[in-house]
């Protein structure tokens, strides 16, 4: 199953995250099946998003879009960005 994680540092969660669900819709008419966020321990800002997608390609379409990009500007996040594709492997037990 493929994955698109993204790791960036936002100006506030809370309006970051607002942003983000009403995203949603976009998200899932490019193929995104849903998937986990994270914020840093020591750093409540910092926010990683893995997402499942159905297809890399879109995954891919979907990180290079404007659509994405004036989202996350709109959401307050600060600089650019890292944004790697993955494809599952393995589910450890432990």
């Amino acid at each position: 199953m493929p994955y698109m994680m993204v790791h960036h540092n936002v100006k506030d969660y809370d309006t970051w995250k607002i942003a983000f669900d009403e995203h949603s819709e976009t998200r899932k008419a490019a193929g995104s099946k849903g998937g986990h966020l994270f914020r840093g321990d020591d750093n409540p800002n910092e926010v990683i998003a893995v997402l499942e997608f159905e297809d890399l390609n879109k995954a891919r379409e979907f990180a290079s879009s404007d659509n994405l990009r004036e989202a996350m500007q709109k959401a307050g996040v600060e600089g650019p960005p890292t944004i790697v594709f993955m494809n599952a492997v393995d589910r450890p037990s432990a």
